[in-house]
Order: structure tokens, then sequence, then C-alpha cells
């Protein structure tokens, strides 16, 4: 087998048509096949909670969205495969119909791994007859839409089956440990700060090409003077703020943050583990002892926001970190890389970790932007609906195709959540 990951961005230059819209479309639906390539069959309807879901389920909905959005509103003749799909892989879009509860999706016992499978094929073939046309420009931006939509799912079927292996006591890995896959442990580079300037600044997607409509409309926000740590905060400093009695400082956290942590008894980032005295992670490599110079991830925005307090600091909003990120080129430890785990930051006399590795918790509530107006139709329920009790996460992680991301990327998710490689870069006034 090949490289599992192949990026929308990563083109083929002789390739012939691989830079069209229908290239793309070939090599995103591979992508997604390739993510899920390590697993086994039973691996493939893992859900070990609600807010995850099965592999078997991410491969079919993805195609779903194809196949409702597209194929029966734009393509002449088309038949689907099995009429029940429209309702049993819907995820949230109440306009389109009925779902099964997100919760349930493990039960999906039927159709097999081996219908979904078909089920893709015949909407990829499908997909085949319509971009071989002409498209008008709203067809044109669904599938670009479509494509979008699966490298976000090809990020979720790492994380959510990373948690499912997790929650395996044999704690099996996602695949075998290759050579040149595993660092050595070293220092990282001592942590300074960046300063920028107030002024009125100009925020959200500008220019050519695709974006959410959560990234609209360009606008301008004012702000204070801030800076922002050069890097992102270390195993090592985490388990700093651990060893000071972090988790049980009630005075650190926020009064749902607090409650959340003596609820579910946190006391270190998800999947850590104490092995005669010493900290371990399950990674998708298996476990490995935590590297106190890597990113720390897998916490959440309550353990973020927690840390910020205790290192005399805050989380930047989404609006400084965007401004911060201008000058940043968008490299970094993406899917791309295959490593699929935070590195140590490279040393350096820049911003570094802006892109990649992880999301990075903003202090920034997910709300609308001035003058925003969600898409016509179903697809409107896409972003909108979801600005309550969300805050921003920005930048990618290691599980995010580095062809997805952009500086106005706005992630979201609640502020408990912390399957995601999710972690925390400081900010403070200057």
């Amino acid at each position: 087998m090949g490289s599992m990951i192949e990026s929308l961005g990563a083109v083929d230059a002789t390739a012939v048509g691989e830079t069209s819209l229908a290239g793309q479309f070939r090599r995103v639906r591979r992508t997604s096949l390739r993510c899920c390539a390590p697993l086994s069959t039973e691996d493939h309807n893992l859900q070990a909670m609600p807010d995850a879901s099965p592999a078997k389920w991410h491969l079919a909905h993805t195609t779903w969205f194809f196949e409702t959005f597209l194929l029966t509103q734009h393509l002449r003749g088309y038949q689907t495969i099995n009429p029940a799909f429209r309702n049993l892989f819907n995820s949230y879009y109440n306009s389109v119909g009925d779902r099964p509860l997100r919760a349930l999706r493990h039960v999906l016992s039927r159709p097999s791994l081996e219908e979904v499978r078909a089920y893709r094929s015949h909407v990829d073939a499908a997909m085949d007859q319509l971009l071989a046309g002409d498209l008008s420009p709203d067809v044109a931006e669904l599938v670009a839409l479509g494509l979008n939509h699966e490298e976000q799912h090809q990020e979720l079927i790492l994380t959510d089956v990373k948690y499912g292996l997790a929650a395996n006591p044999l704690r099996p890995a996602y695949r075998e440990l290759r050579a040149g896959h595993a660092e050595g442990e070293h220092d990282a580079p001592a942590l300074t700060w960046f300063s920028f300037a107030k002024g009125l600044y100009p925020i959200g997607f500008e220019g050519h090409g695709f974006c959410f409509d959560n990234e609209l409309p360009r606008h301008k926000v004012y702000l204070e003077p801030f800076r922002l740590a050069s890097r992102l905060v270390t195993n090592g400093e985490y388990l700093e703020f651990m060893r000071d009695r972090g988790y049980s400082t009630a005075p650190l956290w926020l009064s749902d943050g607090w409650d959340t942590v003596r609820a579910n008894q946190w006391n270190a980032p998800l999947y850590w583990e104490q092995r005669d005295g010493e900290w371990w992670q399950f990674t998708l490599d298996g476990m490995r002892p935590v590297p106190e110079a890597e990113p720390v991830c897998h916490v959440s925005y309550y353990e973020a926001d927690a840390f910020a307090r205790w290192a005399g600091a805050r989380l930047a909003t989404e609006f400084e970190w965007e401004i911060a990120s201008q000058n940043v080129p968008i490299h970094g430890n993406f899917m791309d890389t295959e490593a699929l785990h935070p590195r140590m930051a490279p040393e350096g006399a820049s911003l570094s970790q802006m892109f990649g590795d992880v999301w990075e918790w903003t202090g920034s509530a997910y709300l609308a932007y001035p003058g925003y107006q969600p898409a016509a139709g179903a697809v409107g329920e896409y972003n909108g609906k979801f600005m309550s009790n969300q805050m921003v996460l920005r930048g990618g992680s290691c599980a995010t195709p580095q062809s997805h991301i952009r500086r106005t990327y706005r992630n979201f998710f609640p502020p408990h959540a912390r399957w995601q490689f999710m972690g925390i870069r400081l900010s403070n006034g200057d």
C-alpha cells in the first residue's frame, strides 16, 4: 500500500486532470478510504461515546452528502442504491428528514461495511458523470462544500477511532509505529512573546476559493495591544500545573469547568495514565511515555483556561489569533506528514506551531460575524445553528489535511470536549 494520506493539495503535475474539480473529488474520496485502511471490519463500527461516530458511518455519511445535495437534484436519471439511506445516514439536517439518534450509530450493523463501500462506488460513478459536464457556479460550490465536508470527516475518522481504541483495555494501536516516526526527547525552545499593536483590523475571509459561511462577512474589529506566546504549551509545563494541584484549586476554574472536573474526576489530559509513577499517553501508534517537550493536547477549553490563569496569562481571542497569523506560512505538522501526533516546536525566532499539531483553544465564543447570513436551504444548517454554547479553535491539527485549513478557518466545540487534538497557546495584554 502507498502513502496512507493523499491530501487535496498534493497535486501530481503529471496526472492529467488531477487539478480539476473531478480530480480533487477522486483524491478526497481515496483519502477517506486510506484513513480507514488500517482498521479491521470490527474497528469500523466503534463508537465509544455519543460525540464520536463509527468509521463506517463517516464513510456512508460523506457519500450521502454528495447523493442528497448533488446527485438527486442535478444528475438527470440518478437512481439511489437504497432509498432508506436518505434518513439512515443523515446527520443533523432537519430540512432533509428524520435520522437515527447520534448516540446509536454503532447499532447500524446493517448495512454491512461491504454494502457501504458499494454505496460509495455507486455514488462516485454517478459523481464522475456529473463532474464530466458543465457545472453552474452554484453546483460547483456545492461540490467544493462536499469536498471540504469530507475532509472534516477524515479528521473525525482518525480522532473517533483513537477514542474507540483507547477505550479497549488492550490499548490496540491504529497502526504499527514505523521507522522515522518516533522522535527523541529534546528540550523545547524557550517560550518568548510577540507583541502586536492596537488597531482596527479586518477579520474574515477575503479573496478567491472556498470558505465556510461562518468565515464571512469580512469586517473590522478593534484590538487592544496584545502578546502571543512563541509556541504551544508543552506537556512538561502542563505537568507543572498538575503538580501544583491545578486540578484541585477551585479559584483557577470557571464554575461550569470546576463542576465538570469534579463530576468526571479529571486529573490529567485525556489519554494520560500513570504507570509506576510515570505518565504515559495513548496515541494512534499505541501507548507511549509522555514527552515533556511535545505540545500538550486533548485538553478541554476549561482546562486550557485554568492553565492560562495558573500561568498568569489568558487565551487569545480568535481575532487576535487571526491577526497574529497573517505573516506565518500555512505549513506545519498536518495529516499530510503522517505523524498523526503533535511534534515539538522547532528552534527559531518566529511564531511557531500556529498551523498544525493541535487546534488552539481561543477565548472567543462561537458567534455569527456582523451581517452573517446562512446559505439558503438545508445546507444553511451546516454552521449557523451551532452558534450557541461553543468555543472557537484555530489553526488545524496533526489530523487535519493541510489543504483544508485557512487563516480564517473557525472550528468550534463545546468547552468540555477534548477528544480532538486540542491544545493551548498563551496570550496576554502588552
